[in-house]
């Protein structure tokens, strides 16, 4: 069985060039229009729905609305490396339930976890390292990255 490297166990979804050609009109814009993206690949908006149904429903891709957290009132964001004892997916676990959070990988190298978090300041930062994260069962350690300048964040990779 083949996997993919973010759902290990589950077999890629193999796209055609069409489907591609969607999600490349959607990464460079979400908000175009299934009739817009239908001239572009050469389908009917009806069909171009269908696909983006499919593709959202088989976890392919998600459209969603990207912010700057800066500009809603989220002025610290951080990568922490985190240090395991134990199981990592436990741990893994429960740093995605926490609300901070937005992005949780494991890795292999100096840290077992990667959660990348977003608050409003550094007294939350605080707050959230040691009264959430250093407290979950298994977090041997923790290094915490400030960003200090988001230099560059796009989706638009394309899918190669």
């Amino acid at each position: 069985m083949t996997s993919s490297p973010r759902h290990p166990g589950s077999r890629p979804v193999q796209l055609d060039e069409v489907s591609k050609g969607i999600i490349e009109q959607l990464q460079a814009d979400g908000r175009r229009s299934y009739a817009e993206i239908g001239k572009a690949v050469g389908l009917s908006e009806a069909a171009v729905r269908q696909r983006v149904q499919k593709l959202t429903d088989s976890g392919v891709m998600q459209v969603v609305a990207v912010t700057d957290p800066m500009q809603l009132g989220f002025y610290r964001q951080a990568m922490i490396g985190v240090r395991v004892t134990g199981d990592t997916t436990v741990v893994a676990e429960k740093l995605s339930a926490l609300t901070a959070v937005d992005y949780v990988v494991l890795t292999a190298g100096s840290f077992d976890i990667l959660a990348e978090v977003v608050c409003e300041n550094d007294d939350d930062l605080i707050s959230l390292l040691n009264k959430q994260i250093r407290s979950i069962d298994g977090v041997a350690s923790t290094e915490t990255f400030v960003y200090l300048k988001l230099q560059k964040q796009f989706y638009n990779w394309g899918t190669r």
